[in-house]
């Protein structure tokens, strides 16, 4: 995209004294100037969102859900524009970068399909047959927050801002000031899919600052960042009563089964940790093989790591792009030193600059004491972490033995694999897989247990949580709710004989 081209999706965010460089991860050369919003300002912005509220709720929801659905159609038209804007803003390989789009790609699809069946007022049983009738419909919450990180600035949009939109709410959307452009072009192609423009409101800032703001300004919040960050935010929306979802850190397992294929194993854990250069709470990082396999794993994990193709070429030539910033760079590196200082193993892990200022070669870490920082920590990096085990008991217990919840995956015969994927502590598990077979469903809930969040999104869990689910009871029935003593035994009689029916049928 040319300067003046950026210039434009800038204007979107309108007037501000404050800026902020931004650099581009793949030079580390600064690329643009960046207008940041006060808290003062913010609320303003949600005011002017809270006008846009209701002619955008009051529109049928089949015409809301047509609005994804043109959504859908424009981003595969802007589909080369839409990863290049992704690769210059956040370093990624191309394809990471279509991974990206692929989420936000589906979820317009998905909801712009799912919307009309889901959110259209719907019968229940009732209480009482044949006296009363019963409905649930399903409004907007009415303003929501959306906060997002600068690693999916797509599916992370997709997923949160466009449920939220297609159920009747105005969004007021914080991206982080390093993928601001990416999500202003989405936001772009929303409007001419004829979303009214304060619908759909983004502001960029200081993180806690803006982050606070938004939070405080809004009806529901949807988050997705940091286990530290999560906590405050659920602190600050539960004093004010609001709802909300979180979804945080992971430290994410991978259990090799004694019966596995220790090459088509390693190829899947490479697969599943250096996804987005390792910068995805799903990637995993600790791996779990049988202790006498131990060694003949991690050499088939070398060959698969040295496999692999590290550069910043926009096309799919490459496999794995730059880390997204110096502090990335600098806490990956900090976390495998602090390990081989106290005794740990390390294979590769080396700083790349003759490619990029933060590009990393993928690191394999085993004999990890204890009291190293990456053994229990988030290393949002291309890590992997391997563990031996003596029994599959002792693997799915040290699989649990974190703080996290979020993502797990085991690897063997299916069927061996199922039964200790239902004993792993973990919101979503992939068997063969690292994370993409239960991400990629667009029907299957994604979230985290412990401290890896709460709620769900994806599906019927993303989407109502969008909504004040409204309870609607008529009173039309053959015969009438009691009123007095004498209707009441009549009616006692009458229910209770209708209980042994239903009871039996």
């Amino acid at each position: 995209m040319s300067e003046s081209d950026f210039e434009q999706l800038l204007q979107a965010l309108g007037a501000h004294e404050q800026s902020v460089t931004i650099t581009n991860p793949a030079t580390g050369k600064p690329s643009h100037l960046l207008p940041t919003f006060t808290a003062t300002e913010v609320m303003a912005a949600a005011q002017s969102a809270r006008v846009a509220l209701p002619s955008w709720a009051s529109l049928a929801i089949r015409e809301r859900a047509e609005v994804l659905l043109r959504l859908h159609d424009l981003m595969i038209e802007n589909q080369a524009r839409l990863l290049d804007l992704l690769q210059f803003e956040t370093g990624k390989s191309r394809s990471s970068a279509f991974e990206d789009f692929a989420g936000a790609l589906n979820s317009a699809r998905h909801y712009g399909k799912l919307a009309p069946k889901r959110l259209s007022m719907r019968r229940v049983r009732s209480g009482a047959p044949t006296m009363v009738t019963n409905f649930v419909d399903f409004p907007p919450v009415g303003l929501v927050g959306v906060i997002t990180p600068w690693n999916y600035p797509l599916a992370l949009t997709g997923l949160d801002v466009l449920p939220a939109l297609v159920a009747g709410n105005a969004v007021l959307h914080k991206i982080d000031n390093q993928t601001a452009l990416t999500a202003l072009y989405l936001r772009k192609l929303a409007v001419d899919a004829g979303l009214p423009e304060s619908a759909w409101t983004i502001v960029v800032g200081d993180g806690a600052e803006v982050g606070n703001a938004v939070t405080d300004a809004v009806d529901y919040v949807a988050f997705t960042g940091s286990t530290a960050t999560g906590r405050e935010v659920a602190k600050r929306a539960a004093n004010r009563l609001i709802g909300f979802s979180l979804e945080l850190g992971g430290k994410n397992p991978m259990i090799v089964l004694p019966k596995a294929n220790l090459k088509k194993a390693a190829a899947i854990a490479v697969a599943g940790a250096v996804g987005n250069t390792g910068q995805l709470c799903v990637a995993i990082e600790r791996v779990y093989v049988p202790l006498e396999q131990r060694e003949l794993f991690l050499e088939q994990l070398s060959a698969a790591v040295g496999k692999l193709r590290i550069g910043r070429d926009a096309n799919f030539s490459t496999d794995l792009g730059s880390l997204a910033s110096a502090n990335q760079l600098k806490r990956v590196t900090d976390m495998l030193a602090d390990a081989v200082a106290k005794g740990a193993r390390l294979i590769g892990g080396n700083a790349l600059p003759e490619t990029g200022p933060f590009f990393i070669e993928p690191a394999i870490v085993t004999d990890i004491p204890a009291t190293a920082n990456l053994d229990r920590n988030e290393v949002f990096g291309p890590v992997i972490q391997v563990y031996g085990y003596q029994s599959l008991a002792e693997a799915i217990s040290l699989a649990n033995d974190t703080e996290y919840g979020l993502n797990a995956a085991v690897v063997g015969p299916v069927r061996e694999a199922m039964r200790v994927a239902k004993q792993l502590q973990a919101g979503s598990v992939n068997i063969n897989e690292g994370f993409r077979a239960s991400f990629a469903s667009m029907d299957s809930p994604m979230g985290g247990v412990k401290h890896s969040g709460m709620g769900r999104r994806n599906g019927d869990y993303g989407l109502l949580r969008f909504t004040e689910p409204k309870a609607i009871g008529i009173a039309r029935g053959l015969l009438k709710l009691p009123m007095r003593g004498a209707d009441y035994e009549r009616a006692s009689r009458l229910l209770v004989l209708l209980s042994k029916i239903l009871r039996r049928l």
